[in-house]
């Protein structure tokens, strides 16, 4: 997908929201925050802070556990995403990957990547392949094992299926809930390269991830959430130098040192 021009180039604004699942939990409370075109954006926080929550919210899943925006906005350009359903993100050109490698085990590799761009109508056939060409130059193991079906794959491997089918749908912002989780630290490096190589391309990147140092080093700014509210938020770079992040997050001591 071209890359829009720089006056006219979407980012996503989330602004004040409160989320509420059923009639009385609340999820989140006045979250705001930013992902520019183009920009990597990293969300950390211990289970349950409201992360996933967030990701929802944006991706228009949100309804499907329940859950509903209550106040503030969610915006993806001119695109006002709060209350829409996935159908609506993901042709304003946001898509999410969510935690847990939830793939088609049944269905082979190549099954599971066509999958990645139902919905979107009046797609060119040209399109589709430049899409899945991009997706296994990426991930040269997919192109390997096209014809296997997914559940045969490794974990690492049904993780680059998830982020590949997602990219089936030439987003141009890429939400992404726990890659890393459960992987070997290899498949872990690995993982970190291609969001690298992603955003490279042009495509945003709002990331979930409970391996702080990884996440720090891929995002231009990040937000620490705690119990469904925004505790920090700055450059990543300043943040990763923080006593709060280096100790809570980092797994470091006052001194620099690891903790034990």
């Amino acid at each position: 997908m071209p890359e829009a021009p720089p006056d006219e180039a979407p980012a996503l604004h989330v602004e004040e929201i409160d989320v509420t699942y059923g009639r009385a939990l609340s999820a989140l409370r006045s979250v705001s925050l930013t992902v520019p075109h183009g920009g990597v954006v990293a969300l950390l926080g211990a289970n349950g802070a409201g992360k996933t929550t967030l990701l929802r919210a944006v991706s228009g899943t949100l309804r499907l556990h329940r859950g509903a925006v209550t106040a503030g906005r969610i915006r993806y350009g001119g695109t006002v995403l709060d209350g829409r359903d996935p159908v609506a993100a993901v042709r304003a050109g946001v898509v999410q990957v969510p935690e847990g490698r939830r793939v088609f085990a049944g269905l082979t590799v190549d099954e599971n990547l066509r999958t990645g761009g139902l919905g979107l109508s009046r797609r060119a056939p040209a399109q589709v392949r430049e899409a899945r060409e991009r997706v296994l130059t990426l991930f040269p193991r997919l192109a390997e094992r096209h014809r296997q079906a997914a559940g045969l794959l490794s974990g690492g491997e049904q993780q680059m299926l998830a982020i590949g089918r997602a990219l089936m749908a030439s987003p141009r912002l890429l939400l992404l809930d726990e890659p890393s989780l459960g992987l070997a630290p290899l498949m872990v490096e690995r993982i970190a390269e291609v969001v690298r190589e992603i955003n490279a391309q042009g495509t945003a990147v709002l990331l979930v991830e409970q391996n702080a140092g990884m996440a720090l080093s891929l995002a231009d700014h990040a937000h620490v959430l705690e119990v469904g509210e925004v505790r920090l938020s700055g450059p990543a770079a300043e943040l990763a130098r923080t006593d709060a992040v280096r100790r809570l997050y980092l797994g470091e001591t006052a001194d620099g040192q690891g903790a034990a």
